[in-house]
C-alpha cells in the first residue's frame, strides 16, 4: 500500500492565499499539490484504519486553533513560512506518541512546522524567494480546522476539528 500524509487543514483564506504563494513561486513543472503543513510525511498505508480511527480521535478532541505565521525560512533549494501554535505541538505530540513505532527518520526529527513555498530550485532563486517572503509573507494568522489524510497526491479524509465538528451536529437540517 502506498504511504500516507497527514497534513494540518486550515481555513479558506489562508489555504487560498498559502496556494497562491506556491503558484507564484513554486517550480510550475513539479507543482503537484497545494501549500500544506505536514504533520506526518511518510506513515505505513497497511495501517490506513489506525492512522484514520486515531486522527478522528485526536482531532475530535480538540477545538480550532490560530496558527501565527512568525517569518520565512530558508530550505537551502527552497523557501518556506514558519508557523507557531502550541496546540498544534501538542496535536502533533499526541499522534506523534500513537505512531511512534512507524515513524521514519524524518517523521522523528523534531517538529519545525512549516508552509513550503518553494523547493527544488537554485538556491540564488531560492534566496530571492526567500526576501520577497520576508518583506510579504501573506497572511501573519490562520485557523486550523482538521486534518487532512491522503497518499501521494491523493485526497483520503478530512477530520474536522472536535469544535468544528460539535457545531457541524448542532446545525438544522
Amino acid at each position: 500500500m502506498p504511504p500516507l500524509v497527514v497534513t494540518l487543514a486550515v481555513d479558506g483564506p489562508a489555504q487560498a492565499a498559502w496556494n497562491a504563494l506556491r503558484r507564484r513561486w513554486f517550480p510550475p513543472d513539479r507543482l503537484v499539490v497545494g501549500a500544506h503543513l505536514t504533520l506526518f510525511h511518510t506513515l505505513p498505508g497497511e495501517h490506513l484504519a489506525t492512522v484514520l480511527a486515531d486522527s478522528a480521535e485526536v482531532a475530535g478532541a480538540a477545538e480550532p486553533f490560530e496558527l501565527t505565521v512568525t517569518g520565512a525560512r530558508s530550505l537551502g533549494r527552497g523557501a518556506a513560512l514558519d508557523v507557531t501554535a502550541a496546540p498544534l505541538l501538542r496535536l502533533h505530540a499526541e499522534l506523534r506518541a500513537r505512531w511512534a513505532g512507524w515513524l521514519t527518520r524524518q517523521d522523528a526529527q523534531p517538529f519545525k512546522p512549516h508552509v513550503t513555498v518553494q523547493n527544488k530550485v537554485r538556491p540564488d532563486v531560492a534566496a530571492e524567494t526567500l526576501e520577497a517572503l520576508r518583506l510579504d509573507p501573506g497572511p501573519r494568522t490562520a485557523t486550523a480546522t482538521g486534518l487532512d489524510l491522503g497518499g501521494p497526491w491523493e485526497h483520503l479524509a478530512t477530520e474536522p476539528l472536535g469544535g468544528l465538528r460539535r457545531r457541524a451536529r448542532r446545525q438544522p437540517s
